[in-house]
């Protein structure tokens, strides 16, 4: 007998999470790559003011594309090479704490940079909340197991193989997106240069789900297990 569990949890999110996109444009490859390592050292020097190491300031994604524009030459749409484009994907976590999370936005929003950011919350232990969605993926598929074998009138054995999947769980909440600067208090208007935020983030829903055959395009939250029982027929 194969038997399905699922779980449900929700975890608190503890970790605060600023994503930020540096971009630039510039005709020569070489100088891109030099202004593109400049903002980084700039926005170093940024984060350092609230108690960042450099090291804390982590690349997620990083890539240079031509760009091209369109112009039209006697009636007929032409394109010219523009030069080169950088986007430069960055990360830094913290412990959750909305006054320092203020102070960093501000400088972020005013500093010379101007980068595209957001903000979202994870987890700091994201193993704890797998392995406890695990037991109870696992008390689900027992108990279904007993269900099963009783109404069937057959008795349940040992656990003969158990077969769980992870997919690529996202302990991510992001409950606001880049703060506008129509959003900004004048400087005057902030003693200690922050913005003034109450953000209560809402806690992350962690599901197990059905077998892959069956899901559509929810696969990055799955996890599911497979418990194999061996059981033997009642003797009357």
């Amino acid at each position: 007998m194969r038997v399905t569990g699922k779980g449900r949890i929700k975890v608190k999110p503890d970790i605060t999470r600023i994503t930020i996109t540096l971009e630039g444009l510039y005709p020569d490859y070489a100088e891109t790559l030099r202004r593109s390592s400049e903002d980084t050292d700039n926005l170093k020097d940024v984060l350092a003011a609230f108690d960042f190491e450099r090291t804390d300031l982590k690349t997620l994604c990083f890539n240079v594309d031509t760009e091209y524009e369109s112009y039209k030459d006697h009636g007929a749409y032409k394109q010219r090479f523009v030069g080169y484009r950088f986007r430069h994907l960055l990360k830094v976590e913290f412990d959750s704490d909305n006054e320092r999370l203020g102070k960093i936005l501000f400088a972020l929003e005013n500093c010379e940079l101007k980068p595209e950011f957001r903000i979202s919350y994870t987890v700091k232990d994201p193993e704890a909340a797998k392995n406890e969605l695990l037991g109870r993926a696992v008390k689900d598929a027992k108990e279904k197991a007993s269900v099963i074998t009783a109404a069937a009138r057959v008795t349940l054995k040992d656990i003969q193989n158990i077969d769980y999947s992870w997919g690529e769980i996202e302990f991510e909440v992001s409950p606001m997106n880049r703060l506008m600067k129509a959003c900004a208090p004048a400087p005057s208007a902030c003693e200690d240069a922050c913005y003034d935020l109450d953000i209560e983030p809402d806690d992350i829903l962690l599901l197990s789900s059905e077998p892959y055959s069956k899901l559509s395009n929810r696969y990055n939250d799955i996890f599911f297990v497979f418990i194999q029982l061996a059981f033997s027929r009642k003797t009357s």
